[in-house]
């Protein structure tokens, strides 16, 4: 070979390389191994199964008061509502969603934007809980969300071009998408919100090469489901537990996203209210119905076939269900101190749940919140205890028939925990929890369902149960349900925890503070001022040998919209839009 063909061989290969490189992919192994890949963050929940712990220990106890921010980023513009994300880190690139469905690609030694993508958002939205939108997806080179027109997206992850985009459902009719995509064996999977507007809920996995649809399953009994195009199978059985057409109607929105447990081939989907919430219109039947005015699938946990859809089980939190307090909050895998495979999660409706991984089967279950006043327990079974008395009352019983019995009900319909996510930590062994101590006036009226329109046959008032906090960050061990430790907080806990192997738990407040906790303790080690209030979620990775923590500033969500006179305690936190990342100097890592 002459020197020239040498040369030209060089380049070819250099040129070869250089390609590979710009094209570096986010594989099924990548995300089945994000918790252990601590230089990434690719999935939401720091790993498909939520656990959101991080095996990192450079940043500890004993040197987190050394922690300082690197960078801060402005998603600027007016559109400076609830920023509930969760960031993804990945090839040199940090990836967040913004309120009013935007994306943001930044640079993540410098904190400048690479590119933004705004999704142009029609005229008549329907969004419940305010324009928020919790984080993306990413596999192969796309990155892929879905807005609040419920629609999925997905990008070119280096451009930010559309690659493809796919209408989950009809906005016009109550649908939105706010929650992270979830990708498995190369499907792209995802929910659907509108929970208040008579829609049904539904989980549907998409190809994530083209957004081919691949199945449906809707998540109320009656509904068919699809695989490839055909009708598959029916969920539950007809009018098993709803009466006449309600199930046509039936809500059960799916609008948290999932989780996936790798060790049992499930996906776990947790369902919202049935709708609408005035259970009385749902109750039907006699007492020789044994399910009837359960609600199936609603206020519950399912286990999932990744591959064609189909249910393996399910678990309802609370049949007959009238307060509003959803199903959906996260499903995370884990084994326990005695070496068993369970599944945990914290309800809405107050009560922690542990469950068996192979069936969704109930092993126990705990309040994990101070008062709760609508069941006296959870019976062998996993079936709610009722409080009759503490059920709103039926309106037809009413003199008029206009409004029925108005009962304080706790907690209030906000949830002992929304959708705020906890923390597993593989080191101590328990979960943290951010929760709220709080109750509601809750009466029932009449309503009739219309398209698009609010489908709820319920008024309420929110009332803080305590007059020094609402926010309670607990730790509790999933075994006996033990409180460890709590923290309180004034202002109601709305934003996602996070732990680590250096024995720490991160989280943010609505005062505006990020902060880290001792993991067995509780004692606050560390704490920084963002400026809003956190609702959103932290992340940590290394790079470079340096240990960095991620998290979003922005106050809004739920709590300003629907929180009645807790509301109006809170009413002077600012809204904001700023994402925040802090490092550890090296030179300090060693420090106290």
């Amino acid at each position: 070979m002459n020197r020239f063909a040498s040369i030209a061989a060089t380049l070819a290969a250099t040129t070869a390389m250089l390609t590979v490189a710009a094209q570096a992919q986010v594989t099924e192994e990548d995300l089945a191994n994000d918790q252990t890949i601590t230089t990434q963050v690719v999935t939401n929940g720091m790993g498909r199964h939520l656990q959101r712990y991080s095996p990192l220990d450079t940043l500890n106890r004993d040197n987190v008061a050394n922690l300082v921010p690197a960078w801060a980023f402005s998603l600027g513009g007016e559109k400076q509502r609830g920023q509930e994300t969760q960031p993804l880190v990945y090839d040199g690139i940090m990836y967040i969603t913004g309120s009013y469905s935007r994306l943001y690609a930044i640079d993540v030694e410098t904190g400048e934007e690479i590119w933004q993508y705004d999704a142009r958002l029609p005229e008549g939205i329907l969004p419940c809980c305010d324009v928020v939108n919790r984080g993306a997806a990413i596999y192969g080179d796309k990155i892929i969300f879905g807005t609040l027109d419920a629609t999925i997206v997905a990008l070119d992850y280096k451009t930010g071009d559309v690659v493809w985009r796919d209408r989950i459902a009809d906005y016009r009719a109550g649908y939105s998408y706010t929650a992270a995509p979830l990708i498995v064996d190369g499907l792209v999977i995802t929910g659907n919100s509108g929970g208040e507007f008579g829609i049904v809920g539904e989980v549907q996995a998409r190809n994530v090469e083209n957004g081919d649809l691949v199945w449906t399953r809707p998540v109320i009994e009656g509904h068919m489901g699809t695989l490839n195009g055909e009708e598959s199978t029916m969920t539950g059985e007809l009018n098993a537990s709803w009466p006449g057409d309600m199930w046509q109607t039936g809500g059960g929105a799916t609008w948290l996203g999932g989780s996936y447990d790798a060790d049992t081939d499930t996906l776990v989907f947790g369902t919202g209210n049935p709708a609408p919430w005035n259970s009385w219109l749902r109750a039907g039947g006699t007492e020789s119905d044994d399910l009837m005015g359960d609600a199936l699938y609603a206020a519950s946990r399912l286990g999932i076939d990744p591959a064609t859809g189909e249910i393996k089980w399910h678990f309802q939190t609370t049949p007959r269900e009238g307060w509003d307090y959803d199903g959906v909050n996260e499903v995370i895998p884990f084994v326990d101190a005695d070496g068993n495979q369970r599944y945990a999660t914290a309800d809405r409706n107050g009560f922690f749940y542990v469950l068996n991984r192979e069936d969704g089967a109930f092993v126990d279950a705990w309040p994990f919140v101070k008062d709760i006043s609508w069941a006296e327990g959870i019976d062998e079974n996993g079936r709610p205890i009722f409080v009759e008395e503490n059920r709103p009352g039926d309106p037809s019983a009413s003199a008029d028939g206009a409004r029925g019995e108005t009962i304080f009900a706790s907690p209030s319909f906000l949830g002992g925990k929304n959708w705020m996510p906890m923390s597993y930590s593989q080191r101590t062994g328990l979960f943290y929890v951010p929760s709220n101590e709080w109750g509601m006036d809750i009466w029932n009226e009449p309503v009739t369902y219309r398209r698009g329109a609010a489908y709820l046959g319920s008024g309420f008032t929110i009332k803080p149960n305590y007059e020094d906090h609402i926010g309670s960050l607990k730790a509790i061990d999933p075994l006996t349900g033990e409180w460890v430790w709590e923290v309180q907080n004034g202002a109601p806990l709305w934003g996602g925890v996070m732990t680590t192997a250096g024995g720490l738990v991160f989280t943010g407040t609505p005062e505006g503070h990020l902060v880290a906790y001792d993991d067995e303790t509780g004692e606050e080690l560390w704490s920084f001022q963002t400026g809003s209030g956190i609702v959103g979620q932290p992340i940590t990775w290394e790079q470079n040998g340096t240990q960095y923590v991620s998290v979003i500033s922005g106050w809004g969500g739920a709590v300003p919209l629907w929180g009645g006179e807790v509301a109006a305690t809170v009413n002077y936190l600012n809204q904001g839009g700023l994402l925040w990342t802090f490092r550890l100097p090296e030179e300090l890592a060693a420090s106290e």
